[in-house]
This record gives C-alpha cells, sequence and structure tokens, in this order.
C-alpha cells in the first residue's frame, strides 16, 4: 500500500497521520501527537517554530520505527496568517510572532488612516481582522523596522516548514489568502496595497498553487532521520482549505464547517462575494485546494471550552470528558447566551470568570457550575452558526440543505446535536481528521493516484464512518433564537 505523510498543525496541538490509499480506500493512522501553544516572552506571544518543527521530525522517527518506510510523499498544512521571515542566508529571523500576540491592536488604526476598510475588503475578499497578516507587518514595521530591513523572504508557517524539509521559497495559495495582502482580481499579492502601506513587495516569496511538488528533502534531513528522499508537495497550506477537501459535499447548497480552536463555517464559490452586506456581517473569503474560494465567517469555536478547562485545571480540578457532558445535561436550558466572537473572549486571563462578567454586564442569569458555564458556551455556539448560515442564504440567494462537519469538534456529540436542533438542518459529522484527510488527498492527486477532487472525495465516503444528527425540539430551539438575535441586536446596538 502507497502511502503519505500529513502533518497537521493546529494552534493548540500538531500530529503527524500516515494516509495509505490501496487504490479504493484510505487509511490513516496517527503516529505522533504533540502540543503547540505560543509562549510569552518579554511581553509578546511567539510560535516556538523550532520545537514544532523537531516535534515534526520526531514524528518521522516515529513512523520509521513503526515499521512505515516507503513514504511517497509530505505535505503540510497549519492555522493560517503568520509567518516567519528569513534573511539573505536563509536563517530565521527569531521566532514568529502569534496572531494573538497584542501588538497588532495599533496596527489597524494605521492602515485604516490610508486605506478604508470598504477599500481593502473589496480588494483582497478578507474581512479586516486584527490578526492578519497585513497588520502583524505594519505593526513590526512600526516597532521593529529593522527586523523588515534584515529579511529577505516572508514565508507563511507552512510554507516555512516545507522550507526547513527542502529548501524552496514559495507561499502556496491558499495559505496566502488568508494574508489580507492577496488581490484575489489579480491572483497575485497586491503589490498596489503593499506600496500605499510602505510595506516591502520584494520580501513575499511566489504565490504558487495547491499541488505543486517542491522538490526532495533535504539531504542533511535524509542524513539526520536516516530515511531516503521524500517528495515535499505543497498541499492546501490552510487546515481549512485540507479540512474542506475531505468533506464529501455533493452540491452547491452543502453548508461545511470545519470545527476545532476556531469554528469556519461557509460555502464554496467560485469568486470571491464582497458586498458591503458580506463586509458588515464579517464574513472573508479564502482559496480552496481547487483553486476557488470558500465563502465563510470566522467564529469562535473550542477555543471557548478549552480555555474554560485549562483555566479549571490550574485551578486543581480534574474531570473527564464523559463527566463535562453529564454537567451539560443536568443543567437548565437556555439560561444565559453569550456572543463567542465578543473581543472579551480573544484571550482572556480566566474564561469562566470573563462569561460570567460578561452575562453580568449584559443583565442575565450569571452561570455559576461548569455545566451552567459550559451549556451557555454550547447553546450560543449553536445559535450564532444558525444566524451565520441564515445570512450564507442571503449573500448567495441559495437555499441551504444540510451541514458537513468535520475536524476535532464533532467528537463532542452535544455540540453536533445542538448545532443540527438551532439550524434545523440535517448535520453529516465525518470526518475527525478531516484536515489531515484533505492533506493527504491533495498529495494523491498531486502523485497521480487519483484524478481530481470529486474522486478524492468519493474515496472519503468509502473509506469512513459518517454520523447523521437530525434536528430535535424544534420549538424550544426556535424560541431560543429568537431570544439570542435580539440579544445580538441588543448588544450591536451598544458597539
Amino acid at each position: 500500500m502507497k502511502k503519505v505523510w500529513a502533518f497537521d498543525l493546529g494552534a493548540s496541538n500538531g500530529r503527524l497521520m500516515v494516509c495509505g490509499f490501496d487504490g479504493n480506500r484510505l487509511c490513516i493512522e496517527e503516529i505522533h501527537r504533540f502540543s503547540n501553544h505560543p509562549v510569552q516572552v518579554t511581553g509578546h506571544l511567539y510560535w516556538d517554530i523550532l520545537r514544532v518543527f523537531q516535534e515534526m521530525k520526531n514524528g518521522i522517527l516515529k513512523s520509521i520505527q513503526s515499521g512505515h518506510k516507503e513514504i511517497a510523499s509530505l505535505g503540510i498544512d497549519t492555522w493560517g496568517v503568520d509567518f516567519g521571515l528569513l534573511s539573505s542566508d536563509g536563517e530565521l529571523l527569531g521566532n514568529p510572532y502569534s496572531y494573538r500576540d497584542a501588538q497588532t491592536e495599533e496596527a489597524m488604526k494605521l492602515v485604516f488612516e490610508i486605506i478604508t476598510k470598504s477599500e481593502i475588503f473589496r480588494r483582497t475578499g478578507i474581512e479586516p481582522l486584527q490578526i492578519n497578516t497585513i497588520y502583524q507587518l505594519v505593526a513590526i514595521q512600526k516597532r521593529s523596522p529593522w527586523l523588515i530591513d534584515q529579511a529577505e523572504t516572508l514565508l507563511l508557517t507552512p510554507n516555512l516548514l516545507n522550507y526547513f524539509f527542502c529548501g524552496v521559497r514559495a507561499n502556496e495559495f491558499t495559505i496566502v489568502t488568508t494574508t489580507q495582502l492577496y488581490n484575489f482580481k489579480q491572483r497575485n499579492w497586491d503589490f498596489e496595497l503593499l506600496e500605499r502601506l510602505h510595506l516591502p513587495s520584494r520580501i513575499l516569496a511566489p504565490v504558487i498553487q495547491p499541488g505543486v511538488v517542491l522538490g526532495p528533502t533535504l539531504q542533511s534531513i535524509n542524513r539526520e532521520l536516516d530515511i531516503d528522499s521524500v517528495q515535499v508537495v505543497a498541499v492546501a497550506g490552510h487546515d481549512t482549505a485540507c479540512a474542506l477537501a475531505a468533506l464529501p459535499m455533493k452540491h452547491e447548497q452543502s453548508v461545511f464547517m470545519s470545527c476545532g480552536t476556531w469554528v469556519l463555517m461557509g460555502i464554496q464559490v467560485k469568486e470571491p462575494i464582497v458586498t458591503e452586506e458580506a463586509l458588515r456581517w464579517g464574513f472573508t473569503n479564502e482559496g480552496t485546494l481547487e483553486g476557488f474560494y470558500r465563502l465563510q465567517k470566522n467564529i469562535m469555536g473550542l477555543w471557548l471550552i478549552q480555555q474554560c478547562r485549562a483555566a479549571w485545571i490550574r485551578e486543581g480540578k480534574k474531570f473527564t470528558y464523559e463527566q463535562e457532558e453529564l454537567w451539560v445535561k443536568d443543567a437548565k436550558p437556555f439560561q444565559s447566551f453569550i456572543d463567542p466572537d465578543d473581543p472579551m473572549f480573544f484571550n482572556p486571563e480566566h474564561m469562566p470568570n470573563q462569561i460570567r462578567q460578561y452575562c453580568q454586564m449584559t443583565g442575565q442569569h450569571v452561570p455559576e457550575t461548569k455545566g451552567e458555564i459550559l451549556r451557555c458556551i454550547l447553546e450560543s455556539l449553536a445559535l450564532k452558526y444558525r444566524w451565520v448560515l441564515e445570512r450564507l442564504e442571503q449573500l448567495t440567494c441559495i437555499s441551504l440543505r444540510e451541514i458537513h462537519m468535520g475536524g476535532g469538534g464533532i467528537r463532542n456529540p452535544i455540540l453536533c446535536q445542538f448545532t443540527a436542533n438551532a439550524t434545523n438542518h440535517y448535520v453529516i459529522a465525518g470526518p475527525v481528521e478531516a484536515s489531515a484527510i484533505g492533506n493527504s488527498l491533495a498529495q494523491w492527486i498531486s502523485l497521480g493516484e487519483m484524478k481530481n477532487l470529486q474522486e478524492a472525495r468519493e474515496v472519503v465516503e468509502r473509506s469512513f464512518e459518517f454520523k447523521i444528527y437530525q434536528p430535535q425540539n424544534q420549538t424550544e430551539w426556535q424560541e431560543a433564537y429568537d431570544k439570542f438575535t435580539k440579544f445580538l441586536d441588543r448588544q450591536n446596538a451598544y458597539e
């Protein structure tokens, strides 16, 4: 059986998956999993990218020790927007900043003094968010101009790691579209925008399409790991693009949800939708494996629950996922709501206290128990998904039929069922490792083992189990949605 290595790196953990293909079905095996969290040093948040790379090499060693020796290629997908800078001799100029670093707070104001939100959205199709690459660059240019001066090449995170493996400097299309520096009409970096912001275009490596074979692993890598050369493929570098590729969607009326630290919810479109409504509602347009676009909304996802768990663990409280489910089921429904995307929840010191404070500030029942807090989060997330779905229908004039959920978030059956209940749509959940599977599909297509994405999705459907959630308790959830939308409207009126 032919095999590939799929490195799928998220903003909380990374993993190496070995993906095999026998010509009919895929099989996937997790070889190595490791944590990946930004490190706070001198008041800034950085990614420990060299430790990440070492963990990737550790995964390769484990793979070899497990008997996976004949590997055709490797591919890497990650979260978006973040990047590393290389000097003229190819050395990394410091650890990359995390998108959650506070340095970009003032940068957005500086950009909007030069170009309006509407214009930048029309040019790039990307929602203006302080995490975007464009604001990170402006912040660095203002605070540490020497760093930009010394840089010869900017590589986005998956492309930086590709470079570590094979020495090729190139930025792949899907990850490039997250930067807000890509002009979708010109299908290239927006050089005029860069000039207006006094950002050097010279540092931006060329844009390549997903599926390009970059070349073999470096001899230094081969010697260190005692492996034969492996081809490095520029898969869809953005993990959401990979996840979308792995969902067996059959028509334009299908909604995708990539569920992890963030939840990305949207539909596939041929060209970006850049209307004023899309901008006002916070939608964005990012690239797909096929070279098209995802009209989607970036929604806070399991980050809220992850941070609650982290806070409780710091307090010495240990519990299981099964206990969490029981807490949620025992809590009274629809007692209080949050807007999951409120800036208060972006990176608080103590998430449970932040949720309590939010509910107190908005005149609601203040959740006290763990079950009440978790139920508030899960119900609010599901109701926000319906809000997004309705606006997708308005923007595209398409009546949407079902929701495909993939990623680690579907391991939470309550979230899946609540999503079906809130949206009154069938939810098709699977596969769990959607990003890694989509990563491998891009490799198989590049290697000529699969003809195209349509055939690849048929293979996925044959290879993995899917669970269907049907809507329940529609009267109660409709009443809850009516309360939730009034709550959102009231909060937006205060801003």
